[in-house]
């Protein structure tokens, strides 16, 4: 295994990059591609992409992608997250792609993963208004019925749910045994009778959304993997959510980064560059190194996940989600703090990258549970 990056992936970052900055470097170019900045997604930009074959990296071929691996999505996720791609539903897309390539049935996996790489949205249902962190105490039921289930519930915190054809509802289809089992996932497209949503305005845009379903009906074949086993089918997607998410701030990091380091070696106070004062110069310097070591830890995982697809790697997968949402959030703040008021102005773009990088320390598990899940496979 190598860390290091061949001339095909070196040149899909660069290409990534270039895009980006011809499309969407500026503020005032994002903010005309996404509804004055409201909306954090552009379904313009995503067809773009999708068109170059940017989307199906890590998809096989038969379903239209380049059947690339996750070392490749995760590049170009962190390229594309660097670059301010107005993109936010593609991780998560990403994300459960990759739970229809492990456990849908064929017709499903030809029906989804097929607009996937055309640059159609997909989104997942998991967390509920008591059922959050502890996710497996989740209530939303689905009862058998002729042909097929009938789903009742309210999930929340469902991302880009407005933005997606197809979202898959975890639900429970047995209340027997432990909270862990009776756990079941369906493939629901956004416009079945029975589901409706509800947008959650958030401090990054129009990203979440309440789903509630009442007496919505799915058919049989629309049962992803086997039912009971959703549960183990969501751990085994761990990896792969983790990752992703990694690859995402690792790039949004890196930007607030490269955003501090140009103002502060351009704006001058007392004759000099305000980062060539060691407090700002010590900092940048951490950040630096952080970043560095966290790249590290990104593309050590991946790599790992492509060679044993099947192997579960909690600890390691926690420490990509803890460390680098955890970075991007420092990476943020301290480049609102070292811009002074140019960081607090809208203007400038740092209080945006903020606004962003909160999340990542929430979603997908927050660092706490990251931290828990550490320590246990640590004998803690």
């Amino acid at each position: 295994m190598s860390l290091r990056l061949t001339e095909e992936q070196h040149a899909l970052v660069q290409t990534v990059r270039d895009f980006c900055v011809k499309h969407c470097d500026t503020r005032e170019q994002r903010l005309a591609l996404t509804d004055g900045g409201n909306e954090a997604h552009s379904h313009a930009i995503a067809r773009e992409m999708a068109e170059l074959g940017w989307l199906g990296l890590s998809i096989p071929e038969t379903y239209g992608g380049s059947g690339g691996g996750l070392f490749d999505a995760c590049l170009f996720v962190e390229a594309m997250s660097r670059g301010r791609a107005p993109l936010s539903s593609y991780p998560v897309t990403l994300i459960v792609s990759h739970t229809y390539l492990k456990f849908a049935g064929e017709s499903l996996k030809r029906e989804v993963l097929a607009g996937v790489v055309r640059g159609d949205v997909t989104s997942i249902a998991m967390s509920e208004p008591g059922s959050g962190s502890d996710v497996a105490s989740l209530t939303c039921a689905a009862e058998k019925v002729d042909g097929g289930y009938v789903l009742n519930g309210q999930k929340t915190w469902c991302s880009n749910v407005h933005l997606a054809d197809y979202v898959i509802v975890v639900a429970r289809t047995s209340r027997s045994g432990a909270k862990h089992e009776g756990i079941s996932m369906f493939s629901v497209p956004t416009n079945t009778p029975g589901l409706a949503l509800h947008q959650i305005e958030t401090m990054a845009g129009r990203e979440v959304n309440d789903v509630y379903l009442t007496d919505c009906f799915v058919p049989d074949d629309r049962l992803v993997g086997v039912e009971g086993q959703g549960w183990a089918q969501l751990i085994a997607g761990l990896n792969i959510e983790r990752v992703i998410i990694g690859a995402m701030f690792l790039g949004l990091a890196q930007r607030a980064f490269d955003e501090t380091l140009a103002y502060v070696t351009q704006r001058t106070q007392f004759g000099k560059p305000v980062g060539s004062f060691q407090a700002l110069s010590h900092r940048l310097a951490d950040l630096a190194t952080d970043l560095e070591a966290a790249r590290l830890l990104v593309y050590d995982v991946a790599q790992r996940v492509d060679e044993n697809p099947e192997t579960l790697l909690p600890r390691e997968a926690s420490m990509v989600k803890l460390k680098t949402t955890e970075l991007a959030k420092r990476a943020a703040l301290d480049g609102v703090q070292m811009l002074g008021g140019a960081g607090y102005a809208a203007e400038y773009g740092m209080e945006e990258l903020l606004r962003a990088a909160v999340g990542g320390t929430i979603v997908g598990g927050t660092s706490e549970i990251q931290r828990d899940i550490i320590a246990k496979t640590l004998g803690l």
